[in-house]
């Protein structure tokens, strides 16, 4: 229940032509990690069609904006070869129809950048005398130009040379007409200033003021937008009379499977492939071949002995949020314990203690309850806020209040000593725990036997010691476990001289532990921060003096407690579980396991909205 799985070694035998959606169809299970075996690796996974893929590369750096969404699956009943040829004719086929279009929309898309530009230009000159249309019609030596800067730049112009300035978009903008030699100098100048040239084109239509021309952006723009989504939707059929997402699709899978598996071992007519799964029994693996329909033998041997197997944590539902902790360090190997059914129980009860407040907790329960499926760590908010208020009720608060409802146990500020000594016997426990927990993974290794020569003394030493605080009479027992220690590291290391190197180890061993158990006086004089900064907002907002005020001050302060004791708790509570508890028994050895990421995912295009 507490140690990790090892993952199960596969080997699928599959026809060459089938390989590809074969691996597909166990990479949509989410249960295999490829490894291919060195010494059978023989060839480069279709590598002749190199070539036919780097073809498909270029045509979609040039046409890919205007392709849809990939979708559909690969051919079943054709090669890797046949799918790529015959969907690379239909590309070129697609190409040939739609390159007028695409180049159509590609003028009226810069058409309508230029005219965003012009839109805010005559805004920034609303209130100017220029004409626009004897810019427009600027002959001999004279050469217009727009300068973008970022704001913060000076561009200086000489006196030969008309500029204005005006601010576009939070950039500085420069409108010069000068000298066509002037001009180049003043491309370079911008240049080194980290400007730019504009490639704003002047229209046939400008004529008149700013004013003037308003109107007749916003004309154009209308035309422009029309004739914009008559052309997509024009494409939009040519795409779909020719299945272009499809086609798309079924190379975008071979583009992934060539990615993904570098070699592949077999031969002409075979290929192998290897790895490891999560899937015990078998049975998705089995599933997901047979309904891809791929010629392929599957089967479970032994691991080749030079591997080293991933670990799969084997965890219900309720403690998977909690393998969050034991990944900060590392995956368990195999002769490691894996804490996260315990830390279901340790974890909430931490938090719990040093945020106990029902209605705080509702708040931290149902934010983490919608925020579960977009972050992992939600589930553990919502685990600690249905804990604080448990622990709210115990404590009597809600909302900072302690005069609503009557405490179960205590009112923390009342009691701190007993709040304070709680978390220290609870904390003892812990430690004693995870030495209990070594000696586990020492059985599990064959270790045990060093174990109860050595360690097994400290932990009598420890629980003798603490049972002291009860009964001096428990004193006898912990110097029964020193001299167990001590001895036993002697025995263990064949050497009298070891009895002092023993001393040495009891006494580093013990300081360690008793400042470990120190360490857990932090929950309860975090319970008790917890109490007091709820106690001066309920102090605040009885002193306002009207009801709005007092409402005002409860609901600005539970926030900040909420925002500012949730932080603090939330850290703490990893402290000590990665500090004071792992410390005793986790390493973090293993190798976690890593599924095959899926082939690209089928998503649906976006629709064209008519324009108004």
């Amino acid at each position: 229940m507490l140690r990790p799985q090892t993952a199960r070694w596969f080997e699928v035998l599959v026809a060459q032509d089938d390989v590809a959606h074969a691996l597909e169809a166990l990479a949509n299970t989410g249960a295999i990690e490829l490894e291919v075996r060195a010494e059978r690796a023989t060839a480069e996974p279709m590598g002749d069609l190199k070539p036919l893929l780097d073809r498909y590369v270029e045509l979609a750096q040039r046409y890919g904006p205007y392709w849809p969404a990939p979708s559909g699956t690969l051919a079943r009943q054709l090669s890797a070869r046949e799918v790529l040829e015959e969907n690379l004719a239909q590309l070129e086929t697609w190409r040939v129809e739609a390159e007028s279009l695409i180049e159509s929309l590609q003028a009226l898309e810069q058409e309508e950048r230029e005219l965003a530009i012009w839109r805010e230009l005559f805004a920034s000159f609303r209130e100017s005398a220029i004409d626009f249309g004897r810019l427009r019609r600027v002959e001999g030596n004279l050469t217009r130009r727009v300068y973008v800067f970022p704001p913060d730049v000076v561009f200086p112009v000489p006196v030969e040379v008309m500029a204005r300035r005006f601010v576009l978009r939070d950039q500085a903008c420069v409108l010069v007409l000068g000298p066509a030699e002037a001009v180049a100098h003043l491309d370079r100048q911008a240049a080194a200033l980290r400007g730019r040239r504009s490639g704003l084109g002047i229209p046939e239509w400008l004529d008149g003021s700013a004013v003037d021309n308003l109107p007749r952006v916003e004309q154009r723009s209308e035309e422009v937008r029309a004739r914009l989504w008559t052309l997509r939707n024009d494409l939009d059929g040519v795409n779909a009379r020719m299945q272009l997402g499809r086609r798309i699709g079924e190379i975008e899978r071979l583009r992934w499977f060539v990615g993904e598996v570098q070699r592949l071992s077999g031969t002409e007519h075979f290929a192998w492939l290897t790895g490891w799964t999560n899937d015990f029994d078998g049975k998705r693996l089995e599933g997901a071949l047979k309904l891809a329909g791929a010629r392929a033998l599957l089967r479970f041997p032994l691991p080749p002995p030079d591997t080293l197997a991933p670990l799969v944590l084997t965890n219900p539902w309720w403690a998977k949020p909690f393998e969050l902790f034991a990944r900060a360090i590392g995956v368990p190997s195999r002769n490691e314990v894996d804490p996260s059914r315990l830390l279901a129980l340790i974890v909430p009860l931490l938090f719990g203690y040093m945020f106990g407040d029902v209605g705080q907790g509702l708040v931290l329960f149902f934010a983490g309850l919608f925020l579960r499926k977009r972050f992992a760590v939600a589930r553990l908010v919502m685990v600690g806020g249905a804990s604080a208020t448990v622990f709210g009720f115990l404590f009597g608060s809600v909302f900072s209040r302690e005069d609503l409802i009557p405490a179960l146990w205590l009112h923390p500020m009342s009691e701190p000593l007993t709040l304070l000594g709680v978390p220290l016997v609870a904390g003892a426990l812990l430690i004693a725990l995870g030495q209990l927990l070594a000696a586990v993974e020492a059985r599990w290794c064959g270790r045990l036997g060093i174990w109860m020569q050595t360690e097994a003394g400290m932990l009598v030493l420890y629980v003798a010691l603490l049972l002291t605080l009860i009964h001096r009479n428990f004193i006898w027992l912990a110097a029964a476990g020193l001299l167990w220690y001590v001895l036993g590291h002697a025995l263990h290391q064949r050497s009298l001289g070891a009895i002092l190197g023993g001393i040495g180890a009891a006494i580093e061993h013990g300081f360690q532990l008793a400042v470990n158990t120190l360490s857990f006086a932090r929950v309860g004089a975090f319970a008790l921060a917890h109490a007091g900064l709820s106690s001066a907002v309920v102090s605040l907002a009885d002193a306002a003096g009207n009801a709005a005020g007092s409402a005002v001050i409860m609901l600005i302060g539970n926030v900040v407690v909420i925002v500012l004791e949730g932080l603090v708790v939330s850290i703490q509570t990893t402290r000590l579980v990665l500090f004071e508890f792992f410390i005793r028994f986790l390493r973090g050895e293993g190798r976690a396991f890593r599924p095959l990421a899926a082939p690209p995912s089928t998503v649906k295009g976006d629709s064209h909205e008519k324009p108004a």
